[in-house]
């Protein structure tokens, strides 16, 4: 569906590394061995309890880090029309950081919203058999999956113009935050996805994505237990959820949200 988060990828030098820590602070399965893709890369997915996939793991090569790549999450949109998206893209500020090109599983490039943020636009092939197979890695609820899809950046209400320009999105309300101004709530298609704030500490623009589990405390305590680091401290957000952030043994961030 146009619009909707349809895959999270981990970019990490380490995947077996990734496998021991996500196992143990999310519950995911990740395989010792990839698969390569035709761009040359080793590829795993990211199997959930249910027998679900959470999305995949790339591994970054030396190359793929000395040309500047990094570990960490990044978000997959879905559109029709991944050249359009791009030329909308481009006119309204952002920037593309890998062409679009034509893989087994879609038509997909990677770009940049107009302070830095990555994510992929992808119009994806169904799998065999399966013409109305339907993305399931993003839920309101459900454990195992992404929750929530958060941005920060520098301008709060420019990005919020960009997405929902691109997108469709809504922007439902938005949230007082005092000086750092409104927590803008983005919807799809009715359904709330995530939030676009104002960062306060000038790092560098992007998405979080929060994984659910089924106890927050509980994964909370394997982050540093293995290997991981709390960056910002487990705290209750309005609706009962409890949420923190924090960085993988690699340096990718992400986020949990849950109940205890």
């Amino acid at each position: 569906m146009a619009g909707q988060f349809i895959w999270y990828e981990l970019m990490t030098p380490d995947p077996l590394g990734a496998a021991a820590f996500y196992g143990a602070v999310v519950g995911w399965t990740i395989p010792g061995i990839g698969h390569d893709m035709p761009t040359g890369a080793n590829y795993r997915m990211i199997g959930r309890p249910d027998g679900g996939n959470a999305g995949g793991v790339l591994q970054l090569t030396p190359a793929m880090l000395d040309h500047g790549a990094r570990p960490l999450w990044i978000g997959y949109v879905e559109t029709p029309d991944v050249a359009a998206s791009i030329a909308q893209v481009i006119a309204a500020g952002g920037s593309v950081l890998m062409p679009e090109q034509e893989l087994p599983a879609g038509r997909m490039a990677m770009v940049s919203d107009p302070f830095g943020a990555p994510f992929y636009l992808m119009d994806p092939t169904p799998p065999p058999g399966q013409p109305d197979a339907v993305s399931d890695v993003f839920s309101e609820t459900a454990t195992h999956r992404c929750g929530w899809n958060e941005l920060a950046c520098p301008d709060a209400e420019a990005a919020l113009g960009f997405y929902t320009g691109l997108l469709g999105w809504e922007s439902p309300s938005a949230m007082d935050m005092g000086p750092l101004g409104q927590y803008h709530f983005i919807g799809h298609n009715g359904v709330p996805i995530g939030g676009i704030y104002r960062s306060a500490d000038g790092g560098s623009p992007g998405w979080t994505f929060y994984f659910r589990v089924p106890d927050i405390h509980a994964a909370t305590a394997a982050i540093p237990a293995h290997g991981g680091t709390v960056t910002h401290e487990l705290h209750e957000v309005p609706g009962g959820d409890w949420t923190v952030m924090a960085t993988d043994p690699q340096g990718a961030a992400f986020a949990l949200v849950g109940r205890p």
